[in-house]
């Protein structure tokens, strides 16, 4: 059973709007269109009530979104040890730091995570040139500390320092996401710290999108199985932000970069997912996926939303030719 989860926050970042992303996602049908491909899908509601309200404090915001992490810690928790998928509709990128957090509960270092992403979300408070925890989500996961890392000489605000400190001993559980367990697919912008960050996650996977361009999308996929091979783990979480594709495709998101994937080579990849990560002979099982960084408010008629349905039934078994269930 696949479970939906809304998750309506998006203070972590510059740009207001995804929060109501769930909403639109469940308005253009997402449920049933999971369905259509016979699978049964409960639609859990939102992990936490969506707020009218916009602090203008930073350390409120911060607050807020590590509220928003810990609830869907518990949702994702609480779905996966039911024997269920949990699929989270977001909502800005720092919410990987919950349905990780709730991954991570349950699979240890059996998980593994790919993050299909236009940005690296590798900063900590030492290194981010913004403040955003929305570019923080996968350091967070890592449990990298400040200053352990070669980073700017700037600090940011002392809220930023204490909201990762919680973030650090009360929303990620221990030992963390293993630093070999990561692999990123679409980069295109990437902050100098978040390099530095990632040179000491040996064994972790980096594919931009020059490394696509050289490598072809078949060639991007077989370096992504090889990778899941040599991690050793057997769950897969899939975290897709909607800016990896180019904005021509999905251009209702609150950081976009040109330069994407385009749409069938995101539909290659998920549906060369679905053969790798469903099914008995499958070599990985993927035991959830975010969706995240859809703003309504900056769309065009609602096709970012429907991008990232048509992504995510790609991901779940629809082909051009006929469809298969999970």
């Amino acid at each position: 059973m696949i479970d939906l989860i809304g998750a309506p926050y998006d203070l972590s970042g510059p740009m207001l709007g995804s929060r109501i992303g769930p909403w639109a996602m469940r308005l253009l049908g997402f449920a049933q269109a999971l369905r259509d491909l016979g699978l049964t899908v409960n639609d859990l509601g939102d992990a936490f009530p969506l707020s009218n309200e916009v602090p203008s404090r930073l350390a409120k915001r911060y607050a807020e979104g590590i509220s928003a992490c810990k609830a869907l810690r518990k949702s994702v928790s609480t779905s996966l040890k039911k024997g269920n998928l949990p699929v989270v509709m977001g909502g800005d990128h720092s919410l990987a730091m919950g349905t990780v957090a709730g991954a991570l509960d349950v699979y240890g270092d059996d998980l593994a995570v790919v993050w299909i992403d236009a940005h690296m979300d590798l900063n900590t408070p030492d290194t981010t040139p913004s403040g955003n925890m929305h570019g923080m989500p996968l350091a967070a996961l890592a449990l990298l500390e400040p200053g352990m890392h070669y980073g700017r000489a700037e600090k940011w605000s002392n809220a930023l320092t204490e909201a990762w400190s919680e973030i650090l001993a009360d929303v990620v559980p221990r030992p963390g996401l293993r630093k070999s367990n990561v692999a990123w697919i679409g980069l295109r912008d990437v902050d100098e710290g978040e390099v530095r960050n990632q040179e000491g996650m040996p064994g972790s996977l980096v594919l931009t999108m020059q490394d696509i361009d050289r490598l072809t999308a078949p060639g991007a996929i077989k370096a992504l199985a090889d990778w899941t091979a040599s991690t050793g783990a057997k769950k897969l979480w899939i975290s897709f932000d909607v800016d990896a594709l180019d904005p021509i495709f999905a251009p209702g998101t609150g950081t976009a970069v040109r330069g994407g994937l385009t749409y069938r080579e995101g539909h290659l990849l998920a549906e060369t997912l679905h053969e790798m990560g469903f099914g008995e002979n499958a070599p990985f099982q993927i035991v959830g996926v975010d969706l995240v960084e859809v703003n309504p408010l900056h769309d065009n008629k609602g096709e970012t939303a429907r991008v990232a349905i048509e992504w995510a039934s790609s991901l779940f078994g629809k082909t051009i030719m006929h469809t298969k269930a999970v």
